[in-house]
């Protein structure tokens, strides 16, 4: 499976990141505190994500802004990652 981590830092200068897959939909989305350097999750949805221009639009966790922010398809770099193992019962682990 191929990832793909974009970053942008809120008005609060929290860090934001979003893995994206090669669809462009947000697998996941976190942030980070820059002072304390605290991880917390970071709701995060992809919005036209199939177009050459597509945004991603977080809830900063630490200050409770709605960040929306533009990427360029081309210039997102993805790299190979091993996709989750999956125990007997189908769940990945």
């Amino acid at each position: 499976m191929r990832v793909a981590t974009v970053l942008t830092v809120c008005e609060c200068q929290a860090r934001l990141r979003a893995e994206l897959d090669e669809n462009g939909y947000v697998i996941r989305g976190y942030s980070r505190e820059r002072v304390r350097r605290r991880e917390r999750p970071a709701p995060a949805h992809a919005i036209r994500a199939g177009e050459e221009w597509f945004q991603i639009g977080w809830n900063c966790p630490f200050c409770g802004r709605n960040v929306l922010r533009s990427f360029y398809r081309d210039a997102v770099s993805y790299r190979e990652v091993s996709a989750p193992a999956e125990d007997a019962s189908g769940a990945a682990r």
